[in-house]
């Protein structure tokens, strides 16, 4: 069973396959595929039935499909549009009192830091409270066993992460791996398969788009597979918590 790690749930009706066959229903989720796909609201027309791009382009749902899917050896660790910027150095993560007080939440954290200055980039990963920061991160709780986090604006990183304190009952692997992906998301990384969470979620494919954030391929790293990338959205019950080759490839690519 894999664990789901967080991300933004789409309707059956739009973007879904096997939802049904009738044709005003494949004809919308085609639509919704080429505007996610980037062509123009305006640019997409039904005319007797069928979906036309460019007033004369015909697009079947299984072409719109294949818009969204990478190709094989395509890259596939995916960033937002908006990056943490170069005068960020030095990002302390402030965890507050109650999340001190879970041990593995806080080992975790400890291990997530450690993930990322072991790459050598950039940016720099301190537990704070502490002096020299350029930019600060609060890490607090919520109940249950998910997180949330965001994305970078302004070329800083997202100021919260929130991990949910039933995870303090299962492994310090699990929270290093929550920890760090949340940590992901603040620095503007997507879910790696965010095209369709069934590679690591499993269940039907659903995409999440690109949630008005962008979904830009980073070079060099490979499609998402089952228990890959830390970005995955869900984890694997035996995740190590480590970043894989690909990842490390991508995040030295960015920082």
């Amino acid at each position: 069973m894999f664990k789901r790690a967080a991300g933004l749930g789409m309707s059956c009706g739009a973007l879904l396959t096997g939802c049904g066959t009738d044709p005003q229903i494949e004809n919308k989720e085609t639509i919704a595929n080429l505007i996610e796909a980037g062509f123009p609201a305006d640019d997409i027309r039904v005319v007797d039935g069928a979906v036309y791009v460019g007033r004369d382009a015909q697009v079947p749902l299984e072409a719109s499909q294949e818009m969204l899917q990478p190709g094989e050896g395509s890259a596939e660790l995916v960033r937002t549009t908006n990056l943490v910027g170069t005068s960020v150095t030095k990002i302390c993560v402030n965890p507050t009192s109650t999340f001190n007080s879970y041990i593995s939440l806080s080992q975790g954290l400890d291990l997530a830091l450690a993930n990322y200055n072991s790459l050598g980039l950039r940016i720099t990963f301190v537990r704070g409270p502490t002096t020299g920061c350029t930019a600060n991160i609060t890490a607090t709780t919520m109940a249950g066993t998910g997180h949330s986090a965001g994305y970078p604006s302004g070329g800083r990183p997202y100021g919260t992460i929130t991990i949910g304190t039933g995870l303090n009952s299962y492994s310090t692997d699990v929270n290093e791996h929550v920890v760090t992906h949340a940590l992901g998301h603040t620095i503007g990384l997507r879910h790696t398969d965010y095209y369709d969470r069934s590679i690591s979620c499993g269940g039907e494919p659903t995409s999440e788009g690109t949630a008005g954030v962008g979904a830009i391929i980073i070079p060099g790293t490979p499609p998402a597979t089952p228990g890959g990338s830390i970005m995955n959205t869900c984890y694997p019950p035996d995740t190590n918590g480590e970043f894989t080759s690909s990842d490390i490839t991508g995040l030295q690519y960015l920082y």
